[in-house]
């Protein structure tokens, strides 16, 4: 599979498959393709269901293949920001926040990624429960505001606000750093705790997480009584 990522700020990855190849997507992802990619649902069993229903992803996904010859199909981001386009390999396995997954080769395998710490899970921002994608092929991420990327050496750490870790390589773990000094935990405006992410890998961080430009958005919102 071929992809290219057009537009700013609300792109769409435009992807080129050859005759017989096909490319999975979340429900109502694909925004427009050739007449001759041929489109199947599939849930993939209850158990893989389920994994996506309680990570923020539609229980079923689309897989569309192109017939008779090479197909277009292009995936448009849902929010403004950026897709991320990451190439998977046996050695390259990503974690990624929930509700992450736009589209991905066939040959891409998906599996919930369980917080090991509780602290990480009640207080990091990310939850209990993000994605983890491995194999081989093109893995396509919705990211909410820009992308920065980070290479951490191993025990290198970085803290980040709730909500802006948007993938991480699986080699990298995560946990939480409380705000020192009460003061500046209740009146600071960043909250009691940050998320720690540590290396050996690369993060990448989103710049504006989507509840807060609703946050954002909403002080502009009249209210009805």
């Amino acid at each position: 599979m071929k992809y290219e990522i057009q537009g700013k700020p609300c792109p769409a990855a435009i992807c080129t498959l050859e005759a017989g190849e096909s490319v999975i997507c979340q429900k109502g992802a694909m925004s427009w393709m050739t007449p001759n990619m041929s489109m199947q649902t599939k849930g993939g069993g209850i158990g893989k269901m389920f994994s996506r229903a309680i990570s923020g992803e539609s229980m079923f996904q689309n897989i569309y293949t192109a017939q008779g010859g090479q197909g277009q199909i292009a995936f448009a981001s849902s929010v403004p920001g950026e897709i991320m386009p990451v190439e998977l390999s046996p050695n390259k396995t990503i974690v990624a926040q929930k509700s992450a997954f736009l589209a991905s080769s066939e040959s891409v395998s998906y599996e919930l990624f369980f917080q090991k710490k509780l602290g990480a899970g009640f207080f990091g921002g990310e939850g209990f429960i993000m994605q983890k994608f491995s194999g081989n092929g093109i893995l396509l991420l919705e990211i909410d505001g820009n992308l920065i990327t980070y290479d951490l050496e191993q025990g290198q750490s970085m803290l980040l606000d709730t909500g802006h870790l948007a993938a991480m390589e699986a080699t990298c773990s995560v946990d939480i750093e409380t705000v020192k000094g009460v003061g500046n935990a209740l009146l600071g405006g960043e909250g009691f705790f940050n998320t720690k992410v540590t290396g050996p890998g690369r993060i990448w961080i989103q710049t504006m997480p989507i509840y807060t430009l609703a946050s954002a958005i909403s002080r502009f919102i009249p209210h009805s009584n």
